[in-house]
């Protein structure tokens, strides 16, 4: 029983004196790796108001989750096809990250992008890797949807 106790205690110490979570860092690892400054260059994980309206043209199917706040949604709110509203402050619970298509990509929409950047690689990091970040945010796609979208939507 002595053995036991120590074995158990010893773990303990061990991951005190690490400090951090060996498993949720190997999986970052795993997806930070691949960032080489080449793919860097790339914008892997982000696309644009162009992309988007090109997707919206071609008809890909795609979902747009906009994990802004419910304020925020009720004053400028996305329409299209496919949206999903989960605010970030409930999106990782569980009846929430069910509704997340596994098979199609996932546009994260919010005020700014930033939180779609911390979003997209906290579902990344818990496999949902078709997650993609929509760069600049609600404001960028307010901005170049204007005319630009005359002929995609309309």
């Amino acid at each position: 029983m002595k053995k036991v106790v120590m074995i158990l205690l010893a773990l303990a110490v061990a991951q005190v004196a690490y400090g951090y979570d060996r498993q949720l860092a190997a999986r970052f690892d795993a997806m930070f790796s691949q960032l080489t400054p080449e793919m860097i260059t790339k914008r892997p994980c982000e696309i644009n108001a162009k992309q988007l309206f090109d997707m919206i043209k071609k008809k890909e199917d795609f979902v747009v989750l906009d994990i802004r706040t419910p304020q925020e949604m009720e004053i400028v709110g996305v329409t299209l096809k496919n949206t999903l509203q989960i605010p970030m402050h409930v999106l990782f619970k569980e009846e929430n990250l069910k509704k997340l298509p596994k098979d199609k990509m996932i546009v994260v929409v919010c005020h700014t992008g930033t939180r779609a950047a911390a979003a997209v690689i906290a579902l990344r990091a818990v496999g949902f890797m078709n997650a993609w970040i929509f760069k600049n945010g609600i404001g960028e796609l307010a901005k170049e949807a204007g005319r630009n979208v005359v002929d995609v939507l309309w």
